[in-house]
């Protein structure tokens, strides 16, 4: 596998760790629906969280969620309006991006909640 994506990988554990640890449940990984996949989907209290994790080694060409474009979020919309009434779920939904930059042993995790509302 190559190098990028097994930073990919890494950065989606990275991800999960962080929002188990602040009290999200992990409802899906790598949900698919047509041409789109969603990154994790989450739930904390009546708050389904969709998260795009964005992993860069280094921030030097821009902060890793500036690599979110407005394609993606039209098939992580399509995706979730796919999701929530497949799933007869009543909740509040919420896009959020998890940045993470991992060098050797460090780790920067940033999560931008709403992450999407300058884009909608």
């Amino acid at each position: 596998m190559a190098d990028h994506n097994e930073l990919g990988k890494k950065g989606e554990k990275l991800a999960i760790d962080f929002l188990v640890k602040n009290e999200y449940h992990i409802l899906e990984k790598n949900y698919r629906y047509l041409k789109a996949e969603v990154d994790i989907i989450a739930q904390k209290e009546n708050v389904l969280a969709v998260v795009e994790v964005k992993t860069r080694s280094t921030d030097y060409f821009g902060d890793p969620q500036d690599f979110v474009n407005p394609k993606k979020i039209k098939l992580l919309l399509s995706a979730i309006d796919y999701y929530v009434i497949e799933k007869d779920l009543d909740v509040e939904v919420r896009f959020d991006i998890i940045a993470i930059i991992h060098k050797n042993d460090t780790t920067k995790i940033t999560h931008l909640e709403d992450a999407f509302l300058h884009f909608l």
